[in-house]
């Protein structure tokens, strides 16, 4: 799909000066971001969100997503007094909490696994964000941020196309499939044709104290538990015959394919196969059972293709850190889609996030049932 007919986006916009908003999260991948645009001579202008409260609080940070911002609001403040634009801080505690947080919640009080960082770039980065900065009196053109990814317009349909990063080690198209097409039409990421090493040469080379600051690896970092607001709830855990082998603490604490912290020594081991939420059960089993060849997903957000035209070859992510791998992929029942693969695949877990992939171009995301 990325061939002739389609333009990298950001050639057409980068012949004009524009007022360029970049949401900066304290890190070395934000902050290359702004410096880059500022280079290329536009207007441009900090923003960071406030997501943490403390009346959610959580045991550790480590690097997480979700915990005390204060040290990135002031490490976005220091890189904006470094490259000289202005700096502004939006408080979305309550948007996050009732649009994140209650889906992470959600999710796993009713026995799947979600993805924290999909639903947030989708409604709050690339949504609330820039509504409540436009509201507060900011005026910009475009929003950039220091993803990992591509951008291009078809010149035939003129959809905005999503596309992998350069830098497979490094690329979030993945986390980035639920954007919509006006919201991928106003964007910019600069860092899609880079290497991670090479944007932290740059902040070196800069002056941003930003270059060693280590990179964020989950939503959460510890305990989550204080983010369900419940108590433990013990429940039965039970082999493939229905037999009660040991108890589990609460659903939550359980996904698809775990291993480690079920309790129940056994050689070979037992992995957790399925989480019935409404049964308080969670049912175990060999490592075999965990393999399976068809997935359907449902509320499918379609990026490559405004309509599909089923069946269809593409490659598929079940999980963010795979490489993608062969499937087809046809239409199910209510706007879902049923995608088979001729490779059996290990833990497919409701709740997650399936993503459907032309080459290097994202077609499209669902959530797996």
């Amino acid at each position: 799909m990325a061939g002739p007919g389609v333009e990298p986006q950001i050639a057409g916009i980068m012949a004009t000066r524009q007022t360029i908003l970049v949401g900066l999260s304290g890190g070395v991948d934000s902050s290359v971001a702004a410096l880059l645009l500022k280079q290329q001579g536009h207007e441009v202008i900090g923003v960071t969100m406030r997501i943490y409260s403390d009346a959610i609080p959580i045991k550790s940070r480590c690097s997480a997503c979700y915990g005390p911002d204060e040290d990135d609001v002031a490490q976005a403040q220091e890189v904006c007094e470094t490259l000289g634009i202005p700096h502004h801080t939006v408080d979305l505690r309550q948007e996050y909490k009732d649009t994140v947080l209650g889906y992470f919640r959600d999710e796993y009080l009713a026995g799947r696994t979600p993805n924290p960082c999909v639903r947030c770039n989708h409604r709050i980065k690339f949504g609330v964000l820039l509504q409540r900065a436009e509201e507060s009196g900011v005026r910009f053109d475009r929003f950039a941020t220091g993803h990992y990814a591509r951008l291009a317009q078809d010149a035939t349909s003129g959809r905005h196309l999503l596309q992998c990063a350069v830098d497979k080690r490094r690329d979030q198209a993945y986390f980035l499939c639920m954007l919509t097409q006006v919201q991928l039409g106003r964007l910019l990421f600069p860092l899609g044709e880079l290497t991670k090493d090479r944007v932290r040469e740059l902040a070196r080379e800069h002056g941003l104290t930003t270059h060693s600051r280590p990179d964020s690896q989950d939503f959460v970092a510890g305990d989550y538990t204080p983010l369900l607001g419940v108590e433990e709830q013990p429940g039965p855990i039970r082999n493939t015959k229905g037999e009660v082998i040991g108890e589990h603490r609460g659903v939550w604490l359980y996904t698809i394919g775990q291993r480690r912290g079920i309790g129940i020594a056994q050689q070979p081991p037992l992995y957790v196969l399925r989480i019935d939420a409404a049964a308080n059960t969670i049912v175990v089993g060999m490592e075999e059972e965990l393999f399976t060849t068809t997935l359907t997903a449902r509320d499918m957000n379609w990026i490559g293709v405004e309509t599909p035209r089923f069946p269809f070859q593409a490659t598929a992510k079940i999980r963010s850190f795979q490489t993608a791998v062969p499937c087809a992929v046809r239409s199910g029942e209510a706007g879902r889609v049923v995608v088979e693969f001729p490779a059996a695949q290990r833990a497919v877990t409701p709740g997650q996030v399936l993503v459907l992939y032309d080459g290097d171009t994202v077609l499209g995301g669902g959530i797996i049932e």
